[in-house]
């Protein structure tokens, strides 16, 4: 008859199942495969499936008893690792969306605004319209790839080890939130630029030629200035993307 002890299930379960929790808690939070549309067994299947494939290249997990305290302080770890690492990716996500409300708000479009149900909030047409955009460019650039990449690695930076809130005072996470002003005002500020010209311009005539309506006129003029500078500058916004999410990834490599 077939038998084995605690100790040798303890051998095969170890080197799988810390990644397997790091990588899951990395899915569950993460941009696009995050969402609430994807099936959990679909990520949990995702992360078992690199888990399992990752093992060459990881480093040796240390062997602990999963009914201790010492297994619980791993288990917060790997969550707060995978956590902080898709925080990292929606923070460049928040400042593209970020840089289209400022946008809209110049455009006079951030009166159409409705409700997300991804995120339970209010959301305007142009922060939604650069949301999906840097959705479909994050999958065609293998953003999911970098992510993956920048998990195992952190295996290397960060090992499964004791200490859980060591790895945050490494990382420092809670300075991230400057990167959505940064990147934001960075990608935004371009059509800032032309709309307050735009604005000068049509303050300008308003001046001159009073009995000209510049109520009626200003709108269409500003909306179809925004429209066409979003249309210019939307190819150039991959730079500043991949830039911000390889310097927050580089934390973790």
């Amino acid at each position: 008859m077939l038998t084995f002890t605690e100790a040798q299930v303890l051998a095969w379960v170890s080197p799988i199942l810390w990644p397997f929790l790091r990588v899951l808690a990395l899915f569950g939070a993460m941009p696009v495969l995050g969402q609430r549309s994807v099936p959990m067994r679909l990520r949990v299947a995702l992360a078992f499936l690199i888990a399992l494939c990752a093992q060459a290249s990881l480093p040796a997990m240390p062997v602990v008893a999963l009914d201790s305290a010492l297994a619980l302080l791993l288990l917060i770890q790997q969550l707060l690792i995978g956590l902080t690492l898709a925080f990292a990716a929606r923070i460049v996500f928040a400042a593209i969306e970020f840089a289209g409300e400022v946008i809209g708000l110049q455009m006079g479009m951030n009166f159409a605004g409705f409700f997300d149900p991804l995120t339970g909030g209010q959301s305007t047409s142009v922060s939604k319209f650069f949301g999906v955009s840097i959705s479909w460019m994050f999958i065609v650039m293998n953003g999911h790839l970098l992510l993956i990449s920048a998990v195992v690695q952190s295996f290397h930076a960060f090992p499964v080890g004791p200490e859980p809130f060591a790895f945050l005072r490494a990382v420092q996470p809670q300075v991230w939130g400057a990167e959505v002003f940064r990147l934001g005002l960075w990608i935004a500020l371009p059509l800032m630029a032309m709309l307050l010209f735009v604005n000068l311009v049509l303050g300008i005539i308003a001046r001159v030629a009073q009995q000209m309506n510049i109520f009626a006129i200003g709108f269409p003029i500003t909306l179809s200035v925004g429209l066409v500078g979003m249309l210019i500058t939307l190819p150039m916004m991959q730079v500043p993307f991949t830039m911000a999410l390889e310097r927050l990834l580089s934390n973790f490599q």
